[in-house]
């Protein structure tokens, strides 16, 4: 089974959210099962000059864009037991961003095309490719169009995986010739409520059709959480499923974390304690190691759950707390979480950067790890905040309710605290019923020990990948 994953992400490589830890993860684990998983992204100005000096040329060649003519190089190399091939293209990817440029919609079309086009010139030929998000949306598209009529094409499968609905690469419906080269007979494959819509063209041109979690799958089939494209979901639904990511075991493990003052694990759950201390020194917060320190890592965005967390804020600071976030969004969450920093000095700290250290810190010596998400796709956070020791309080929607069970202290079963609706005063109760835990230390103890012992590595996952792979082959 040979799979090939056109992505505009993969760790170590490029990663700006989640896509680039799958991409970077998926393969590997898919590769244990037997499977020849290999990735193509395109070749960034930003890769670290240690991966490209490993890379060697296997071919150049042109491609065609409507009536563009762009020259693609072929680089090669391997890492942890994967082949990953890079596309350069410097007028396209010689940037400082992966994405949020005026030619996006151009940047992604070539590498689409290019991505089809350098399948002639590998020492490889895939089952199935395998496609993410809207920048990679129109390989399906183009396979079905533009090189329908070719012999090695059209055994090609294509599974195309949606982790965020809210981007879908909406242009003017003028490119589908100018742009896209295609007629107009392809029209109705891409247009959709006045615009060209690229993810809807990969929904309706796909074999199959995934999201990166169970419930999410059935939440976009809803105006709610579909953005507009519930429609064209629901038409396509016979090929949808959901499979809930996973995460890197290896790289988020607080045994071998280098960043942690001190190394613990499941077996020495105690020992997470000297990180809080260190947590707070290097934060300027008041030494307390009885104090639970509540923490949020991630995109200031409104789909977060951010608002809130603002109508709420005060009275989360009335309880016997300290508050530490990390993140960088929009400039009026960014200010607001600064001046309440001010406010709440030697209690709470705002980092508005993003740094991999800082985050393994505050995971390894936080207690509390909020995530009131309105809409989650998957997420990677709780799993990864409970690989620490540090239990996540979510709101039931997506990957969050598919990973999070809330805990029962009846039963002493569950690896979380969870709340439904989107409402401020329910995630306040939800916070005050996880300081109750916290203070009874034979629950919580229970509690930290459940959440360590999820597991939320790719074994499961990836049968289900591969299970899905050979399904389409048959």
């Amino acid at each position: 089974m040979n799979i090939l994953f056109i992505s505009t992400e993969a760790a170590p490589f490029a990663k700006s959210g989640g896509l680039g830890d799958v991409i970077g993860s998926l393969p590997r684990e898919l590769n244990k099962l037997g499977a020849d998983a290999r990735v193509m992204l395109p070749l960034y100005k930003s890769i670290c000059k240690k991966y490209k000096s490993k890379m060697k040329l296997v071919k150049d060649f042109a491609v065609t864009l409507s009536w563009r003519t762009q020259y693609c190089g072929i680089y090669q190399m391997e890492h942890e037991g994967v082949t990953f091939y890079f596309l350069d293209n410097e007028q396209y990817f010689d940037r400082d961003a992966y994405y949020g440029y005026y030619d996006d919609g151009e940047r992604f079309a070539y590498y689409s095309k290019a991505a089809l086009e350098a399948l002639n010139s590998l020492d490889f030929t895939p089952d199935i490719l395998h496609c993410s998000e809207w920048q990679t949306a129109l390989v399906p598209v183009y396979l079905k169009t533009l090189f329908r009529e070719n012999s090695f094409f059209c055994r090609l499968k294509t599974v195309f995986t949606i982790h965020n609905i809210e981007y879908q690469g909406k242009y003017d419906p003028g490119i589908l010739h100018d742009l896209l080269g295609l007629t107009e007979a392809d029209r109705g494959i891409l247009e959709y409520d006045g615009a060209i819509n690229y993810m809807k063209g990969a929904i309706v041109t796909c074999d199959r059709l995934t999201t990166v979690s169970c419930s999410y799958a059935e939440e976009i089939l809803y105006p709610f959480y579909g953005r507009g494209l519930e429609t064209i979901i629901k038409e396509n639904r016979y090929k949808l499923s959901g499979i809930l990511n996973g995460i890197d075991t290896n790289l988020y493990n607080p045994f071998r974390d280098p960043f942690l003052n001190a190394k613990f694990s499941k077996n020495t759950p105690t020992k997470k304690r000297g990180n809080k201390t260190a947590l707070q020194d290097c934060l300027g917060l008041k030494q307390d190691a009885e104090i639970p320190i509540i923490a949020m890592i991630g995109r200031l965005a409104e789909h977060k759950g951010i608002e809130l967390v603002i109508e709420a804020f005060d009275e989360i600071m009335l309880e016997k707390i300290q508050f530490v976030i990390q993140g960088t969004g929009e400039s009026s969450y960014e200010d607001f979480f600064l001046s309440k920093a001010l406010e709440y000095q030697g209690r709470m700290s705002a980092a508005t950067v993003f740094s991999a250290e800082l985050a393994s810190k505050i995971y390894g010596g936080a207690d509390l790890f909020l995530m009131p998400s309105i809409s989650e796709p998957c997420g990677l956070a709780q799993m990864i905040s409970l690989r620490y020791g540090t239990i996540p309080i979510v709101r039931e929607t997506g990957g969050l309710a598919d990973s999070i069970v809330p805990f029962n202290p009846e039963t002493r079963k569950g690896n979380g605290i969870s709340f439904q609706s989107v409402n401020a005063q329910d995630m306040l109760g939800a916070i005050k019923r996880a300081i109750a835990l916290y203070w009874d230390k034979e629950q919580w103890a229970i509690l930290v020990d459940n959440g360590m012992k999820s597991d939320f590595s790719w074994k499961s996952s990836s049968k289900e990948y591969l299970r899905l792979y050979k399904e389409m082959m048959k």
